[in-house]
């Protein structure tokens, strides 16, 4: 007569264990390796869920997802909170780890009060999933959202940014990582951690007032009449008189690793003896010079595209322009605590430092060197010589001169291509399977300029006049100084109509924007007048 009691009260124990279990919180990732986390993707078919490493970061392992873009605040320091924009509740929002051939669907929902989009910096994504409002989609208004489905072919370090007025959205803090794992894993390393770069301006930035976070200081606002105006007159490109203030980067008085600042910013714990991999993305518009302390190192991808047999590199910085990513791993054998800090003369680089710190040693050996000139690592020059898809003497389709410039116009300072400015600058016309040869020139007398073309890969064939004398440098994002010429090449393999631009996203505001446009692409896209598209 006991046995039917004891089995009541067994099963009664039970289910309160399970609920009880139910609503315990999900564990914490904080500390863990991003590429084992990467590792735990079910298989295709299988539920997958996002997984947080923490509040300020979390990664996605998913193939299906949501990615809320909305505002929040962000604590850059001890001293500092701005109110931010965000993807996932976080700068950096949500960093999105795939598998190569991985298809994706990937939801946009935008609780802002500004439409919104997203572009997938470097990914030669299909032509209509590129995110550029105007161009290949009207911009998500708010309280809306848009799918993007895409497979992700190509194995490399990429980023995810509005496209939306992006001088002043993507300075909000609307922008992630984005890392397509190969699925050859033999030089997989032990620890694989992302590191993305930015500025910001704390002045005249509060929590109460969203228009703070106008770092540009050149206004979001566009009222219907600047909409009207016509293509020729560049006013509406500006968008206000402060055009020129919006190019004073000594603005920018906070320097951040992962939306941090200082003592916020994690350290990249490490064990002797281990393989690791950091990748470098600078989702800001300054170049930044990183150099990495006690160890030797090699670069071993350049905008996720892999080098040649890289040599080992010591006591040398690598300038990373505006949207440009670099690879470096090194073998932890050196037990301490060693900085990775940007150099420069302005003390705000001094925020923009962490440190390499060996769990098995709490020693702090080493001492920053910020400001000290280092040499910069010539990427032309590195590597070794392989074959490679073209080179300076073959015969292409198509040979195209960028001259890249300043002007002063309407007493305001308009960047341009070719002594035009977006959108009357001359498009480059292709076929598809065409070969083209473009030579880029900075004839700017202060400004760099990183060129980023939309969904294609080029090579770097020459610098000044002189042969790419290293590994084949293939890139998606090039940085030209003052006086500077390049030569690269690119096959016309990826159909439609793609942007090719500045990634000093004040100089494409103010006209550095051209397009690489396939003759005979058609869309089923059609503008909308109202949707208030900003492509630059």
């Amino acid at each position: 007569m006991k046995r039917p009691v004891y089995f009541v009260l067994l099963m009664v124990f039970i289910l309160l264990v399970a609920a009880a279990c139910s609503n315990d919180k999900p564990s914490s990732h904080e500390g863990h390796n991003m590429e084992e986390m990467g590792d735990k993707n079910t298989s295709e078919g299988e539920s997958k869920k996002t997984k947080s490493t923490s509040d300020e970061s979390n990664v996605i392992i998913a193939n299906e997802f949501t990615i809320t873009a909305n505002e929040q605040t962000l604590k850059i320091n001890e001293e500092t909170t701005l109110p931010v924009w965000t993807f996932n509740g976080s700068v950096p929002g949500s960093e999105i780890r795939v598998k190569e051939g991985e298809k994706l669907t990937i939801n946009l929902k935008n609780e802002l009060p500004d439409p919104v989009t997203i572009h997938w910096h470097g990914v030669p994504v299909p032509n209509e999933m590129d995110g550029i409002p105007g161009v290949t989609m009207n911009a998500v208004q708010p309280g809306e959202s848009f799918t993007y489905k895409f497979t992700a072919d190509v194995p490399g370090t990429y980023w995810y940014h509005s496209h939306q007025d992006g001088v002043n959205q993507v300075d909000k803090g609307l922008y992630g990582a984005f890392i397509v794992e190969p699925n050859n894993s033999k030089d997989k390393p032990d620890r694989d951690y992302t590191l993305m770069l930015d500025e910001w301006m704390s002045r005249g930035m509060s929590e109460d007032n969203m228009e703070g976070m106008d770092h540009s200081e050149m206004a979001n606002d566009s009222n219907k009449e600047e909409k009207e105006k016509s293509e020729d007159d560049h006013s509406d490109m500006s968008q206000d008189s402060g055009m020129e203030m919006g190019h004073d980067m000594s603005m920018y008085d906070l320097y951040t690793i992962n939306g941090k600042s200082g003592s916020l910013t994690k350290p990249l714990k490490v064990k002797k003896g281990e393989k690791v991999r950091i990748r470098l993305i600078n989702a800001g518009f300054m170049s930044h010079k990183v150099h990495l302390h006690g160890h030797e190192f090699k670069v071993v991808a350049t905008d996720g595209q892999p080098i040649n047999n890289p040599a080992f590199v010591r006591d040398q910085a690598i300038s990373i322009a505006p949207g440009e990513r670099y690879d470096i791993e090194f073998t932890a054998d050196n037990p301490g605590k060693w900085l990775l800090e940007s150099h420069g003369e302005n003390v705000a680089v001094t925020g923009m430092r962490t440190y390499i710190q060996y769990e098995e040693s709490q020693e702090e050996n080493d001492q920053s060197n910020y400001s000290e000139d280092l040499p910069v690592l010539n990427i032309t020059k590195y590597g070794e010589q392989s074959k490679s898809q073209f080179s300076l003497d073959q015969n292409y389709d198509l040979e195209y001169t960028m001259d890249l410039n300043t002007d002063m116009r309407k007493e305001e300072m308009v960047y341009t291509i070719n002594d035009k400015v977006w959108p009357k600058t001359d498009k480059i016309e292709v076929e598809k399977g065409d070969l083209v040869k473009v030579k880029l020139v900075n004839n700017s007398k202060e400004d760099d300029h990183p060129m980023h073309l939309h969904g294609h890969f080029f090579q770097i064939l020459s610098k000044d006049g002189k042969p790419v004398s290293g590994s084949p440098i293939m890139k998606d994002t090039l940085n030209l100084k003052p006086g500077e010429e390049y030569i690269v090449a690119f096959k016309a393999d990826n159909p439609g109509n793609w942007m090719f631009h500045c990634h000093d996203l004040h100089h494409a505001s103010a006209g550095m924007v051209t397009q690489v446009n396939y003759k005979g692409y058609e869309t089923d896209f059609v503008p909308d007048p109202d949707a208030g598209n900003q492509p630059e």
